[in-house]
């Protein structure tokens, strides 16, 4: 049963960090400027797109590989909360035939929550670099 939730928990790294690769790549490949200019006509920095682009490129491919999945994983749900908040709310869950509504916004959002609760240890970085360390689980947890 173990191998089973570490398969589907791999499953879902290799969705969500590929996913949000593409998004972060896609904001620097069509003129992040854009997304400076679109982030500033809602009030928000125009820095925080770059921020943003990082965090979406760089921790799609660190959860991809297993690195930092946990923390990777707090910062790609925070990203998903101030999305659906600021951006998709005012549309519906569905959309309005002009945006896309928060429907996938959610999903994401639970998948990094989901891994940032539990972790994910098959083909993982992490699980090289911190063999020897004691990794508490359902079955063993650390006080």
């Amino acid at each position: 049963m173990k191998n089973k939730l570490e398969v589907s928990t791999l499953l879902l790294r290799f969705v969500l960090g590929i996913s949000f690769f593409i998004h972060g790549f896609v904001k620097f490949h069509d003129g992040i400027g854009n997304i400076v200019s679109w982030f500033e006509s809602m009030g928000l920095p125009g820095g925080l797109a770059y921020v943003t682009a990082a965090i979406e490129m760089v921790g799609g491919i660190a959860i991809v590989l297993g690195l930092g999945t946990r923390i990777v994983s707090i910062l790609l749900s925070l990203l998903m909360i101030g999305a659906i908040i600021k951006v998709k709310l005012a549309v519906g869950f569905l959309g309005n035939g002009q945006m896309a509504g928060y429907e996938l916004d959610v999903a994401y959002l639970v998948i990094a929550v989901f891994l940032a609760v539990n972790g994910s240890r098959l083909l993982a970085l992490d699980s090289l670099f911190f063999k020897g360390q004691s990794v508490p689980d359902e079955n063993n947890e650390a006080a």
